[in-house]
């Protein structure tokens, strides 16, 4: 097996709008959020994505609780560390700060604008209705920054414009592949999470890249699976997903890691290690 075929595991623990009451296991502060990706480490995840928050729970951007973060999971493990510049509703320059001065190996990116909704079907009315915009403007403006900062873009794409979005950026020279693209499906706004939409998003994108798939809820599962028959790499954890199958809600994070290590073992693949993940997603350097 050479080392592309092995399988990247990327745990994003904590994620920006899930809380204590939906998932007890969620964590909050640097500590919390530094053991559960130690766990999720020694459960075979080899990149943590992270969002920072407050003790209570609330987002924050502060750069101080980032750079507690990643600090304290450095001095747990070797992991390949992920910034998000996801968060709503600040400035821009807000929104990359953290990236720019702390430096992790991969900062994470929206590749557009889209609705962001959530529907239940049982109440029939939407209970979270909300539009993310990311123009192209602001794209090269984050991508200028973490190109400066030596820090790898990873292509967040919740449909297949996203992933033709990076086009003109690597026309200008801004991106240079190989590149990592995200697939996220099955949220409300964007592409339906099926197997024969996820490899007709995994053909869009040249042969020297990589991805992942991001399955939402119990999405999740029929999506690490069909990534692992399509040569793809993994993203789970409570950010996207509580449940382990249906009714069964994870205890941890790294029990959600722990299923996908099973399911890729089962498909004959191997997990990769945090160095083997280096190599793999063309990374410059090691630990920063």
């Amino acid at each position: 097996m050479t080392l592309k075929d092995k399988v990247i595991i990327t745990v994003a623990p904590t994620g920006l709008a899930a809380n204590r009451s939906q998932c007890p296991a969620i964590p909050y502060t640097p500590d919390e959020i530094a053991e559960e990706a130690y766990r999720s480490y020694l459960a075979g995840a080899s990149v943590v994505h992270i969002h920072a928050r407050e003790d209570d729970g609330t987002p924050t951007q502060k750069i101080e609780a980032y750079k507690a973060i990643k600090e304290k999971i450095q001095a747990k493990c070797d992991m390949v560390i992920n910034f998000s510049t996801g968060t709503v509703g600040i400035p821009k320059e807000e929104r990359i700060d953290h990236i720019t001065l702390l430096k992790p190996e991969l900062g994470a990116l929206n590749m557009g604008s889209m609705n962001y909704a959530i529907y239940s079907s049982k109440r029939k009315q939407f209970i979270f209705d909300h539009v993310f915009e990311n123009s192209f403007g602001t794209i090269e403006f984050f991508l200028r920054h973490m190109v400066e900062a030596g820090v790898k873009p990873e292509l967040e794409c919740f449909d297949c414009g996203h992933i033709n979005n990076a086009t003109p950026f690597i026309d200008m020279g801004i991106l240079k592949p190989p590149l990592q693209y995200s697939f996220i499906m099955g949220v409300l706004g964007g592409i339906a999470a099926t197997k024969d939409n996820l490899a007709h998003q995994a053909r869009q994108i040249d042969k020297s890249s990589t991805w992942e798939v991001i399955g939402i809820s119990l999405e999740q599962w029929p999506m690490v699976q069909a990534a692992l028959e399509l040569g793809g790499n993994v993203r789970v954890g409570l950010e996207d997903n509580f449940y382990l199958e249906p009714g069964v809600m994870a205890k941890s994070n790294a029990e959600l890691v722990e299923k996908a290590v099973r399911m890729t073992k089962a498909a004959g693949r191997d997990v990769a290690s945090p160095a083997e993940a280096r190599k793999i997603l063309s990374l410059n350097s090691g630990i920063r």
